[in-house]
């Protein structure tokens, strides 16, 4: 599960990270109150087995949060993203391409609206030109969810609501070809969790 970019359900910044037993925790550490990562990542307990671990050597952007998992002796990259409006994320990642073969999963918060995953919004936009492109070159395919709800909720005027957090997941897991959208356990946040089917 990818969560980024914390706030509340009325935008307020959220100050510190929400933990739970039963979750485990990834997130870059920052010494400037400032200039903190808006991305973090958790992953259920029940994944244990699987030997997650934190990756700091591959991207060194703040908003990029990248965790290792071993299956079959085969190690594996869960990436999590939050790119702004301005798609500072995204540019870092097309500016600093590097070959991974071994990314199983890439989602989050993307802030692009377009057409081509929210059949309500009635623009295409150039920014998602961007990220599938970069999610290409990966060979990672875009996942549609198996509800038609919105992704992030501004407030209660349901025009505004939108449809930015996505994932990608490699083109060789056709098995797993959709996520459902879980409002109801958003709770105090204004994005949604994105659940595979596993």
């Amino acid at each position: 599960m990818f969560y980024s970019e914390l706030k509340s359900k009325d935008g307020k910044e959220l100050v510190g990270v929400s933990s739970h037993p039963n979750w485990l925790v990834f997130t870059k550490k920052s010494s400037n109150i400032h200039d903190c990562p808006r991305v973090i990542t958790y992953i259920n307990i029940r994944l244990s087995l699987l030997q997650f671990f934190f990756c700091r050597d591959i991207f060194s952007y703040k908003d990029i949060s990248i965790v290792s998992l071993f299956i079959n002796n085969n190690i594996f990259l869960l990436i999590n993203i939050y790119s702004d409006s301005l798609q500072l994320a995204l540019k870092y990642l097309k500016d600093t391409m590097v070959d991974i073969p071994n990314i199983l999963a890439i989602a989050s918060d993307f802030n692009i609206r377009d057409s081509f995953w929210n059949p309500l919004f009635p623009y295409h936009s150039l920014h998602s030109n961007l990220l599938i492109g970069i999610t290409d070159s990966l060979l990672l395919g875009l996942l549609y969810s198996t509800n038609a709800v919105p992704t992030r909720y501004l407030d209660n005027d349901q025009s505004l609501n939108l449809v930015i957090d996505l994932m990608f997941l490699r083109y060789s897991l056709v098995e797993l070809d959709n996520y459902t959208i879980y409002p109801e356990w958003r709770l105090s946040l204004d994005h949604t969790p994105l659940l595979l089917p596993f």
